[in-house]
């Protein structure tokens, strides 16, 4: 059975469970949550050891042949356009069509996010490297680990073959764990879209439908970015006659991320079907997509636009000026960048800081979203999903790294 079948009837049980459950019963609750925070545990178990092992081996391959300038330019130009592709669509749909007013809050935050750039850098370079091995959220100093042993066997190929055979051995054996591990969360998939459900109950609860008009604008988007968008960037830059085939090997990681809200979950899900159902080649696919989970960040782009245009207009009626368009755009494509280190609720910190670096009486406006969280959250993570499937695909299409499989054997 295909994967994404097992992920989907694994979601739609859950989906269904959170129907017959009884929500209102906090034992029920608690041990929903419970369940789906173990599964995601589950989820992430192996994805440290095979990042490490497995980017080690795609520096040394990309240095070794020499591909590594023509590598890299393409994997951060496909991420940096996308970013703005996504940023700009979440700008001219919120320009576009004005969403209804949120009701004001009084409420507030006693501990407000906040993005710190020290906190971001000083991890990169820990008092041992093997401590970048033990963080399990912040994938880049992993990254860079792997990316400094890689770069250093193929500076002394000779010296370094038993090193590279034990790299080589031990990524292949981590992908092998890491294939039976994805395999058997489409059943802790049951209680992932149970517990999201029961969140999402709250946001459309029978008294309010004020965050409806957000989804609907959201998922339209959602629906135009792989429906129309980014097949079109497929025929025109890959000449691919077949680019929906893409948006098929997706299901899996877009289901996987949506209700798990998770980019560090669906990076092992992407990795596989980037693998076995597109056929990208390992140095490829353990090099790109490791980094649109860390530096990808799109979807939350679009996402903290539509969000934070919805919280100004909630608050007054006056419109904006090209400079404020300008500012929102920058801004929240600017930050995108700097949630690698937050792989569940960066949106939402974006939309905290953003709001604060606004000011003019503004500084709180995130509260009104606030229960809108798990679905911020959920649209962010499918759109990055997304993204990282289509732009790994370019990158192993443009640097001659793809051995393209039959629809049919796609997993």
């Amino acid at each position: 059975m295909k994967i994404w079948i097992k992920y989907l009837i694994g979601t739609l049980l859950g989906i269904i469970a959170s129907i017959i459950l009884p929500m209102n019963s906090p034992a029920v609750t608690t041990f929903v949550s419970d369940a789906s925070a173990f599964a995601l545990r589950f989820g992430r178990y192996t994805l440290l050891p095979l990042l490490f092992f497995g980017a080690s081996m795609a520096f040394f391959n990309i240095r070794n042949n020499r591909h590594f300038p023509k590598t890299l330019m393409w994997t951060f130009g496909t991420i940096i356009g996308s970013t703005l592709i996504l940023a700009f669509l979440g700008l001219i749909s919120i320009l576009i069509v004005k969403l209804p007013r949120i009701p004001i809050t009084g409420e507030k935050l006693t501990e407000v996010p906040s993005i710190s750039i020290k906190e971001l850098l000083m991890p990169l370079l820990p008092h041992s490297g093997f401590s970048a091995l033990t963080e399990g959220k912040y994938l880049l100093p992993a990254f860079l680990f792997a990316g400094i042993a890689g770069a250093g066997c193929a500076s002394d190929t000779s010296s370094s073959k038993p090193v590279l055979t034990l790299f080589e051995s031990a990524a292949k054996l981590c992908y092998t764990i890491t294939t039976f591990f994805i395999e058997w969360l489409s059943v802790g998939m049951i209680a992932i879209s149970c517990w999201w459900m029961f969140q999402i109950r709250q946001v459309f609860n029978a008294e309010s439908s004020d965050f409806l008009p957000l989804f609907l604008m959201l998922l339209v988007d959602f629906a135009l970015t792989a429906g129309i968008i980014y097949p079109l960037i497929l025929r025109f830059l890959c000449r691919d006659l077949k680019p929906y085939n893409i948006l098929y090997a997706s299901i899996c990681p877009i289901l996987s991320s949506f209700f798990s809200g998770d980019s560090n979950l669906a990076l092992q899900v992407n990795m596989k079907h980037g693998k076995d159902s597109l056929g990208i080649h390992e140095e490829i696919n353990n090099f790109a997509y490791p980094l649109f989970s860390i530096f990808g960040k799109g979807g939350a782009a679009l996402v903290t636009t539509i969000c934070f245009v919805t919280i100004l207009r909630s608050y007054s009626s006056l419109g904006f000026t090209i400079a404020d368009v300008i500012w929102i755009f920058c801004t929240t494509f600017g930050i995108s960048f700097l949630l690698g280190a937050l792989p569940v609720e960066g949106p939402f910190v974006a939309l905290t800081v953003i709001c604060t670096m606004y000011g003019r009486g503004f500084g709180d406006g995130y509260i009104l979203l606030k229960p809108a969280l798990p679905l911020i959250c959920s649209f962010s993570a499918a759109f990055d999903a997304l993204s990282a499937m289509t732009g790994s695909f370019i990158i192993a299409v443009k640097t001659k790294n793809i051995t393209h499989n039959d629809v049919k054997h796609y997993v």
